[in-house]
Parts: structure tokens; C-alpha cells; sequence
């Protein structure tokens, strides 16, 4: 399971464990919040339990709430030592769950583990006393992680330039945050267009130029 204040990191630490694991609600799947009214925002969860366990020497994993790269950055900076991360790696080549084909478009099928597919499929159904504490969602296949990884791990590294972190473990000492009513300029939307088609059509004037002096040179090597 899973908690959100330092009491229970506390008291979970002096219990024996090692590694406390911080997060109820956040999750894209996740739907405790709307179903119990229970939850706690995760940089503020993730502020106060490492602060409790790291007085004890333990260490907590986030667990929720990364949508970009960025989130990774702000939970190492809020003191995670650990942060997981089921959406952003969710439908791709090596996570579970069946690819299938919709109108010539490939797609994965991505679950809550309280969700009532996850509870049908691995616990026998949906306990009388309770109810689904997630949701199934059919996302676009994303091919190989590799791209994921290698964009989410290029956004902690310049995370770490900017405030002057050397190492990762520094990150959480170099970081200050501040409360905002807005994160983006969303002028243009949210979504890069880099691969639109449009873009596609638009000449590279760059490599016209560069094959414009090339030629210039062979022209004037050849008057030598």
C-alpha cells in the first residue's frame, strides 16, 4: 500500500521497512480519489514523507502523477528516490498487454491494478464490500521504449544543469519551488507538430544553401 504523510512514513520505517512507497490518487488510471474522496497532492506528499524518511535514513518512491518529463525533475527535486511511472510507459513494444488493430491503427489495452478489469482478471471479480478504484483505457500504440526513456532521461539531465546539480542525489538540494497559476504558455497548444505532414512539404533551405556553395566551390576548383 501505498501513504502520504510523514507520520505513516514514520511509523511504517521504525516498523522495518526499507523503502515507503508515496502516493494515493495520482495515478492516470487511477480513480480513488473520485470514488472516495481520499488523496493528497503528490509533490506535497512527496515533500513531507522523504523529508521524515531520510531523518530515519529510508527512502521513498513516487508513485503517480509524472505526465512529462518534467514531473521526473520536480519528484527527484522534491527528495523521491525512486519514482514510478505506469502511464508514460504504458503501450508500448514492451509492456503488457495485447496489441490489437482498429481500423488499421494499432492500439494497447492500459489498466488500473484497483480497477475492475484488473480485479476480474487477477482477484476473482469485484469484492461486495468495495467498488473499482481505477479505470481501463485503449491508448495508441507507441512502438519501443526506448524513445520514452531516452527523452524522460534527457529532461533530468538538463534539469540538473540548470540548478547546478552534478548528480542526480543533488538534485533535491539544488531545487526550490514556487507556487504558480500557470506552468505552460499553451499559446499554440500543448502537442509538437514537427512531424506534420505540412512540415514534410516546406523545402530545407539549409541544405539548399549548403549544396549552393558546395557547387560554388567545385565551380571555382575547377577554373584553378
Amino acid at each position: 500500500g501505498n501513504v502520504v504523510t510523514g507520520e505513516m512514513v514514520e511509523e511504517l520505517l521504525l516498523s522495518g521497512a526499507d523503502i515507503i512507497k508515496i502516493g494515493i490518487g495520482p495515478g492516470s488510471v487511477c480513480t480513488t480519489r473520485k470514488q472516495t474522496g481520499v488523496g493528497y497532492p503528490q509533490l506535497s506528499a512527496i515533500l513531507e514523507c522523504a523529508d521524515a524518511a531520510h531523518g530515519l535514513n529510508g527512502h521513498v518512491i513516487s508513485d503517480g502523477g509524472c505526465t512529462c518529463p518534467g514531473d521526473f525533475s520536480k519528484a527527484f527535486g522534491g527528495g523521491a528516490d525512486f519514482v514510478m511511472a505506469g502511464g508514460m510507459f504504458a503501450s508500448h513494444a514492451e509492456s503488457g498487454g495485447d496489441l490489437v488493430e482498429i481500423q488499421g491503427k494499432l492500439y494497447k489495452q492500459f489498466y488500473g491494478m484497483s480497477s475492475a478489469v484488473a480485479m476480474n482478471k487477477h482477484a476473482g471479480g469485484v469484492a461486495e464490500y468495495r467498488s473499482s478504484e481505477g479505470k481501463a483505457v485503449i491508448l495508441p500504440y507507441k512502438g519501443p521504449v526506448a524513445n520514452t526513456v531516452t527523452d524522460i532521461l534527457g529532461g533530468i539531465r538538463s534539469s540538473c544543469t540548470y540548478v547546478g546539480a552534478s548528480k542526480l542525489k543533488e538534485l533535491s538540494r539544488r531545487t526550490t519551488f514556487i507556487r504558480v497559476s500557470q506552468q505552460l504558455n499553451e499559446v499554440f497548444g500543448s502537442k509538437d507538430e514537427s512531424k506534420h505532414p505540412v512540415f514534410a512539404a516546406i523545402p530545407d533551405h539549409s541544405v539548399t544553401a549548403e549544396a549552393g556553395e558546395k557547387g560554388q566551390e567545385a565551380k571555382r576548383a575547377r577554373k584553378d
